[in-house]
Parts: structure tokens; C-alpha cells; sequence
């Protein structure tokens, strides 16, 4: 799907939506603000956990504009990206954090994941998110959506995962998990 219908579909609820503006750079051109410990690098103008993976960075690079735009949806503090998963035409999972430690461990940082509907038709759609912790519940939303699913948050998510699902007709499309966060 062409970037400028996927944008204007993020947009189009998004619009009073601004992003942040990113920290200052280090000598080696990653970006840490002083109440993160993630450091991060810089895909045009978004703020991407340094530790991410490669398909988490080209997600993220090929379509900043609309990463910028996801990273809105979860509201202020969330602007460093973590992990990214687009899947084929139909959509596209982003998981974000503001990355302040929660707990005792590095891990613990909160997490906010949302699932685009990269079709613009509304299908139905479930997203998940599990935090690292097994005694913390998954939080979930599903239904009938054209736009996205969530935001959902887990307070302590680094290293939990998002699971993913989109049905069109009677075809299930969508039906991945993906980890949050460079984890071992």
C-alpha cells in the first residue's frame, strides 16, 4: 500500500497529533535523554531503540512519517520506537516506550503497542500485549476495526511480547507475535 494512503489514514485520526522533539546527539551519533537508559539512533527524525533490529529500523525508515505518527497514538512520552512489524499489505504492529525503568531491572520499562490496519477497510483485528512478568495479565483489544487496534500498555513490557491478528472475510491474514524489546 502506497505511504501517502497509509499516512493520511494515521492522520486523518491523528490530527492534533505533534511528536516530540529528539534529544541532543552523542559524538557517535546515538541519542540518549537523560531519563532513558536506551540508547537510541535517529531514522529521520524518529527515535529508535539502538538495540532494535534491522527489520524494526527498515519498518521504521521506510515509512518515518507514519512511525512518527503510531509513536502519537500512545500519547506523550512514548517517542522511542523498540520493535516493528509490518505484515505484507495488512498491517503493522509498533511497540514504543518512554524508557523510564519501572522496577528494579533494566527490563522494566513501560511499553505501549498498537496494530495499524494498513487496508483502510475496517476487518476484524486483536492485539495483545504481554509484559515480561507472569504473574502481570495480558491486556487485549479486539474488534471491527479500520484504523488500528489499542494502544495498549504494560508497565513493566521490555521484554514481553505483542501478538497480532487480522481476519479479512474468512481468511485470517495476521497471526504473529512479536518481541518487544532486544531481548536475550
Amino acid at each position: 500500500m502506497k505511504t501517502s494512503v497509509r499516512l493520511a489514514g494515521i492522520c486523518a485520526v491523528l490530527l492534533a497529533a505533534t511528536v516530540a522533539a529528539p534529544a541532543a546527539s552523542a559524538a557517535d551519533g546515538t541519542k540518549s535523554a537523560s531519563a532513558t537508559a536506551i540508547a537510541t539512533v535517529d531514522i529521520q527524525g524518529v527515535q529508535v531503540d539502538k538495540q532494535a533490529s534491522d527489520a524494526t529500523k527498515k519498518i521504521v525508515g521506510a515509512d518515518a512519517k507514519v512511525a512518527a505518527a503510531a509513536a502519537n497514538v500512545c500519547g506523550a512520552g512514548y517517542t522511542i520506537s523498540v520493535s516493528a512489524a509490518r505484515y505484507g499489505t495488512y498491517g503493522t504492529t509498533y511497540t514504543w516506550t518512554n524508557g523510564k525503568t519501572t522496577g528494579s531491572s533494566y527490563y522494566d520499562k513501560p511499553i505501549c503497542a498498537v496494530f495499524f490496519n494498513d487496508t483502510g477497510v475496517a476487518h476484524p483485528m486483536r492485539l495483545k500485549l504481554a509484559d515480561n512478568y507472569t504473574a502481570t495479565p495480558d491486556v487485549e483489544d479486539s474488534g471491527t476495526f479500520s484504523s488500528y487496534a489499542g494502544p495498549l500498555y504494560q508497565n513493566r513490557g521490555y521484554c514481553g511480547q505483542a501478538y497480532s491478528y487480522m481476519k479479512v472475510g474468512t481468511k485470517v491474514v495476521v497471526d504473529n507475535y512479536l518481541t518487544v524489546g532486544a531481548c536475550n
